[in-house]
């Protein structure tokens, strides 16, 4: 088909952003809907009544190497709404021997940070770091723990922190080709691709609502509380859209991006192939001022808090592949984190201060060999219909990364000449 007029994106998520985007500056006239009444979908901010401040639905860490989110957020005009230290630092506290190090690469590609200890992961030989070329020749049925040993100590003070958050999966469990593919282009790519950066204000601040403006600007229409129940198809194309409001037809010269979860992808499409296996994340904030002087953030080992991050008005955890905690009782959860993070932060014996546990469930898709075989392409067998989301075949786990790029896709698909 050619170069469609009109494109309705379904899902208002970071991947139905991104292409709504792509396409709208590209001269297509773009309808995005959304079920729910604000846009993000697991990537967004809102007021906590709790806590009596905004905080984010989850922790999000990007790298300047993250290629496609660093141009999204240029072109939304977003990218000075990200903070982070000048170079790739990494803190870390291990909770059970009291030793901090900080990870320091170096900008360049050549590693010759591995020659100074001070650089390293505490107790760490250069030696040990070469292990990380077994990730880049991983099969697709490897799991991390076939390609690095889990009995050494870098493992359990830098891969297994590194695998657990980038795959939210277990080590044991994650797929080491997906594991290959984010040191690849972090770590591997040099510090100056490694540099964390995080939202100065929120997730929605610097990655939703300049999106929306952006979007609004360039024409696109926005359709919110708009909830797709059904999509009928003639021949090889998708020839309506059945939401609550009503049918809308498709003529033949629209197309739609369906960016939905996988479980919704799947009702809507036959047929179709997805991730049916998820992982689970915990969050918990507190509402407590740290030192402006502090880390963004700090990596934990040895305890159940894996990562914390500093915010304006808050001090607040992540625990990745978190289905052994969804079940605890929020107070219990709140009680047992606190320590922690008064430890990473140095607060001495601090009183709980108020709290918030936020559990997702069903967060991401679990990022094992299995379930990386079921991510479907962009392309469907229907000319005018596309997916995108981090579920599909992006080569990346589900991250913002690979979110943003599945709607480049999507987009990228739809704008060429021929199918």
């Amino acid at each position: 088909m050619t170069k469609p007029r009109r494109v309705h994106v379904v899902g208002a998520g970071l991947a139905g952003l991104a292409a709504s985007l792509r396409l709208a500056e590209s001269d297509v006239g773009v309808v995005l809907h959304e079920a729910a009444r604000q846009a993000g979908g697991r990537c967004r901010s809102y007021r906590d009544a709790t806590l009596g401040c905004r905080i984010d639905n989850g922790n999000h860490l990007l790298l300047a190497g993250n290629h496609a989110a660093m141009d999204y957020l240029r072109r939304i005009g977003a990218l000075d709404t990200l903070i982070g230290p000048d170079a790739a630092v990494f803190p870390f506290l291990d909770l059970a021997s009291g030793e901090r190090w900080t990870l320091r690469p170096n900008a360049g590609r050549l590693p010759w940070w591995l020659f100074q200890p001070a650089r390293r992961v505490a107790g760490t030989r250069l030696l040990d770091y070469l292990s990380a070329v077994r990730l880049f020749g991983a099969g697709r049925d490897a799991v991390v723990t076939e390609r690095l040993d889990p009995r050494s100590l870098l493992f359990r003070r830098f891969w297994q922190p590194l695998a657990v958050a980038a795959l939210n999966t277990e080590a044991e469990q994650g797929a080491a080709l997906l594991l290959g593919s984010v040191l690849r282009e972090s770590f591997g790519a040099g510090g100056a691709a490694s540099r964390p950066l995080v939202p100065r204000d929120g997730l929605s601040e610097s990655l939703i609502e300049p999106a929306l403006d952006r979007l609004h600007a360039l024409g696109a229409e926005l359709r919110f509380g708009s909830r797709l129940r059904a999509i009928e198809f003639a021949g090889e194309r998708a020839s309506l859209l059945g939401f609550d409001e009503g049918g809308e037809s498709l003529a033949t010269d629209e197309a739609v991006v369906l960016a939905v979860t996988a479980p919704v992808a799947a009702r809507l499409v036959p047929d179709l192939t997805v991730p049916d296996e998820f992982r689970a994340i915990v969050n918990a904030h507190y509402r407590v001022a740290a030192p402006e002087a502090a880390p963004l953030f700090i990596g934990l080992v040895s305890g159940t808090s894996e990562w914390v991050f500093r915010k304006s008005e808050i001090l607040s955890v992540t625990i990745s592949a978190a289905d052994r905690l969804v079940d605890t009782p929020a107070e219990e959860l709140a009680q047992r984190l606190w320590p922690e993070v008064c430890r990473a932060y140095e607060l001495g014996e601090a009183a709980l201060p108020p709290w918030q546990i936020v559990k997702e469930r069903r967060a991401t898709f679990a990022a094992t060999p299995a379930q990386q075989r079921r991510r479907p392409p962009a392309a469907t067998r229907w000319r005018n219909l596309v997916l995108a989301g981090d579920f599909t075949a992006t080569g990346l786990p589900a991250t913002i990364e690979g979110a943003i790029r599945s709607g480049e896709t999507a987009a990228a698909r739809l704008l060429a000449e021929t199918r």
